[in-house]
């Protein structure tokens, strides 16, 4: 339990090198020097970084699970860059009671239920992207999954159809792409400074967006039958909060980018993900095709959930001290930024024997639990879209496996690559594929016995 303490600051040790050059370090091999203070200082140790200063990097999930349930007068989401570029209404915006109740409204369109009369779009949207696909051929995945996993989102979500959704098509991804770097920028550097500068650029794309989505929101206002319609843009025209007011116009918007920004390319890369691992295990993939074959989903489940613990696509999460705390052994002085690092715990042979293996069986026994395993975060911060993009993954790589063969290969994994919003597979997650054609394949069978018995 996280209380508030007079005592003397005591903060975990950590690598007695200049601030820049740790910085230097960070931004260009994370993961790696994450991985090596951990060996070298244990679950808790702290950095020194320019613009954060002191952060508290935490992986022991008694205390993971500590902070997610702490008091919000004692440890705060920070403020984020992605808030800060999307808008006032955006979630990552939102802090306290007004984030609390935002977060009650999200999460009913959401829920169980709602997530099986998404399913068709999914596989709707799969089944238009294979076509493209070339066969006997390896090409990267990452760009097709963002393909896939935009379209239905944008279905889904904001229930654009037609001229809206080829607008939204065009629009959103360049606001992605510019986005994805804008984040990490400092605010000087997000102004608009005119049409040539980084935010000149990023305003004139989510200007446009903007525009297509408050039509969107007035269609929805204008619909007789808006009752009886299930895309979430129409549940958030409706919510109402605890004084029975509506979520602004202007929210509303920021909260569908939300969804967009952190659903959409964060989906895509993850399932990009799973098939670059999946090429290094034959066996799954055959195992994986036959389940399919046979109506099942057990192992598809759990492939999803090693990919999500082998290959996070983001790898820490950032919290901040409002009051001196103490923290299991340590007291951290207030105003102190603290991450809860996803990739340590997910990778410690104490909560996954065999760590680095990529093995789905480890679940035979059920699903992985909190907080040793917490690739949607944790407490009332937790994403609201978690069992939208399990129920997009699980769909996409069903579909896949129906239609299509994959192609092992023994080529070196690939590495990780920080494109801002996400940790991407660095080669696009490439694969070789063939359709399954049965019937064909059938035939050739039938012939091939022929030329022999001749």
């Amino acid at each position: 339990m996280i209380e508030a303490t007079s005592a003397p600051v005591r903060l975990p040790a950590g690598p007695p090198i200049p601030k820049l050059v740790q910085g230097l370090v960070m931004l260009t091999a994370r993961q790696k020097a994450v991985a090596a203070l951990r060996r070298r200082y244990g679950t808790e140790f702290t950095v020194n970084v320019p613009v954060l200063g002191r952060t508290v990097v935490i992986s022991d999930p008694t205390l993971i699970k500590d902070v997610f349930s702490a008091d919000r007068e004692l440890i705060v989401r920070p403020g984020h860059n992605l808030g800060a570029t999307i808008g006032p209404g955006s979630t990552f915006s939102l802090e306290g009671d007004v984030h609390l109740q935002r977060h009650r409204l999200l999460v009913p369109p959401f829920a169980g239920k709602r997530m099986r009369g998404y399913e068709s779009i999914i596989e709707e949207e799969v089944m238009r992207a294979i076509p493209e696909w070339p066969e006997g051929q390896e090409f990267e995945t990452l760009e097709p999954m963002m393909r896939i996993t935009l379209n239905a989102i944008l279905r889904a979500v904001f229930g654009a159809e037609g001229t809206a959704l080829s607008q939204l098509l065009e629009l959103v991804p360049r606001a992605v792409a510019l986005g994805s770097r804008f984040v990490l920028l400092p605010a000087a550097a997000r102004r608009d400074l005119g049409p040539w500068s980084p935010g000149g650029r990023f305003k004139a794309v989510r200007d446009q967006i903007d525009g297509v989505l408050n039509e969107l929101i007035a269609d929805v206002r204008a619909d007789p039958d808006v009752e009886q319609r299930s895309d979430v843009l129409a549940l958030l025209v409706q919510a109402r909060d605890d004084n029975d007011a509506p979520i602004p116009d202007s929210h509303i918007v920021d909260e569908l980018l939300t969804m967009v920004v952190a659903g959409h390319e964060t989906t895509a890369t993850q399932l990009a993900w799973t098939v670059e691992r999946l090429r290094r295990h034959p066996e799954l993939l055959e195992r994986l095709t036959a389940e399919v074959d046979e109506g099942g989903s057990d192992l598809r489940q759990a492939v999803i959930w090693e990919s999500q613990r082998t290959r996070p696509v983001i790898d820490n999460i950032p919290r901040r001290t409002k009051k001196r705390i103490r923290l299991g052994e340590w007291v951290i002085p207030e105003d102190t930024n603290m991450f809860l690092s996803i990739q340590l715990p997910h990778s410690d042979p104490a909560n996954f024997p065999d760590a680095e293996a990529f093995d789905p069986d480890r679940y035979a026994n059920g699903a992985p639990k909190p907080p040793t395993w917490i690739p949607f975060g944790g407490g009332i911060n937790r994403c609201v879209g978690a069992a939208f993009a399990t129920m997009e993954m699980d769909v996409t790589l069903r579909t896949l496996f129906r239609e299509l063969r994959f192609v092992p290969t023994e080529a070196p994994a690939e590495p990780l690559y920080d494109r801002g919003v996400a940790l991407a597979p660095k080669h696009g997650g490439r694969v070789v594929v063939f359709r399954r054609h049965p019937a064909a394949d059938r035939g050739a069978d039938v012939r091939s016995a022929v030329d022999v018995n001749s």
